[in-house]
């Protein structure tokens, strides 16, 4: 399943958060149209609403509604991917922010791609960003953290992860990197659509190895 949220936070255009990520799943509907009916996996690609405040972290948000819809009915969810805030980039030293103690170990340039999970998800983590690398030449982090670190929950996947499906976050970092985060001035000029291209394609191929 390939999902992300288009609705924005109050008062902001949202073409980043998450105008970029509602793109990246309708390119991705396009790309993989020739899978149709042809894959051992059904390949799922959801628009959700309701992710941003005031519904953030309650049983209003569409992502909630949806995985407790698939945990009712006892389908087996092997993959969930949502792609979050996916298109600002800088190769500038300091662009890139963290959580404590993450600064200690990652890069201080906001020019990657990032695949985060709660601890369930450790082992689809590890599988989609091999499979990213393999196939696809651009920078990416990738790990896993409990609920308690910031930023880690803070999207469609944890929804899914509540209900035990594992579920991993496709994300530029957000707030972490991008300026404009949450602000009237996330406007599409702030989007590297070339960048971002290059993600989606990566993550075509992802989802190819993942459906086989």
């Amino acid at each position: 399943m390939v999902g992300a949220h288009y609705d924005t936070a109050p008062d902001t255009p949202g073409a980043n958060d998450n105008a970029s990520g509602t793109a990246s799943v309708l390119e991705l509907a396009r790309l993989l149209a020739d899978l149709r009916g042809k894959t051992n996996k059904r390949i799922r690609l959801v628009l959700f609403v309701n992710e941003e405040p005031p519904y953030f972290w309650t049983e209003h948000m569409g992502s909630v509604h949806y995985a407790r819809m698939l945990a009712q009915r006892k389908e087996r969810v092997t993959a969930m991917f949502s792609l979050e805030t996916l298109g600002y980039y800088s190769d500038e030293p300091g662009s890139q922010q963290y959580p404590a103690p993450f600064g200690l170990m990652f890069p201080n340039r906001g020019n990657f791609v990032s695949f985060v999970g709660l601890t369930n998800s450790r082992p689809l983590v590890q599988q989609s960003i091999a499979s990213f690398r393999s196939h696809t030449s651009f920078p990416t982090v990738g790990g896993v953290a409990p609920w308690i670190i910031p930023g880690i929950g803070w999207s469609d996947h944890s929804s899914f992860s509540q209900f035990g499906f594992q579920a991993v976050m496709i994300t530029d970092t957000a707030t972490f990197r991008y300026p404009h985060y949450h602000e009237p001035t996330d406007t599409p000029d702030k989007v590297d659509t070339e960048k971002l291209a290059r993600v989606v394609k990566g993550m075509e191929r992802v989802v190819r190895d993942l459906a086989r």
